[in-house]
C-alpha cells in the first residue's frame, strides 16, 4: 500500500501506532549509518535513500527523472519492509546479510532487494544499521553501472 504523503513525517502520522514505531526505529538506524551523499525523501508512497541528481545526474536508468534509489522503507498490507537495493547488486553483502540474520538467530524473510517483516523482533537492527554503513555512495554508483553494463549487451542480443 504505497502512500499519497508528501513528507516522511506525513507518511509516519498515517500508520497505525505499532507500525509507525517499528518503521519510526528502522529509519533512524538507517539514518544513523547512513554513508555521506544519500538523501532521505518521500518518493513512489515510500520513505525513500536516495542518490540525488547532484551526484549521480543519470538517475535510476528505467526513470532518469528519479534519482538513483539505495533503500526504501515502507508499511505494506501484512508486512513492513526494507528494501534494500545493494543486496540486488552485491551477492557477497546478500551472502552476509543473510548470515548475520542466523548469527543473530532471526530467519530472513527477504526477496531479490527487499527485506520483510511484521515486528521489530523480526529483524537485527545493528545488522540492518552495518548494511547500510558498508555501501558508500561511490561503491553503490559503480556496483550499479557495472550491473547497467552487463544487462546492456544482453538486452542488444536479445534484440
Amino acid at each position: 500500500m504505497r502512500s499519497a504523503a508528501t513528507t516522511v513525517a506525513q507518511f509516519l502520522r498515517e500508520l497505525p501506532a505499532d507500525r509507525r514505531t517499528a518503521i519510526s526505529k528502522v529509519r533512524a538506524v538507517i539514518r544513523k549509518n547512513l554513508p555521506k551523499g544519500y538523501v532521505e525523501r518521500m518518493c513512489q508512497g515510500m520513505i525513500s535513500y536516495v542518490v540525488p541528481h547532484r551526484l549521480y545526474p543519470a538517475g535510476y536508468h528505467a526513470k532518469p527523472e528519479v534519482p538513483l534509489p539505495f533503500a526504501y522503507l515502507t508499511s505494506e498490507k501484512g508486512h513492513m519492509s526494507l528494501h534494500f537495493m545493494p543486496i540486488y547488486l552485491d551477492p557477497p553483502l546478500e551472502r552476509w546479510l543473510r548470515q548475520q540474520f542466523q548469527i543473530h538467530g532471526k530467519k530472513a524473510d527477504m526477496g531479490k532487494s527487499c527485506i520483510r517483516f511484521k515486528s521489530l523482533d523480526d529483524l537485527p537492527l545493528e545488522v540492518i544499521g552495518e548494511a547500510v554503513a558498508r555501501v558508500p555512495v561511490a561503491a553503490y554508483i559503480t556496483k550499479y553501472e557495472d550491473a547497467l553494463a552487463v544487462r546492456k549487451p544482453r538486452e542488444k542480443s536479445a534484440g
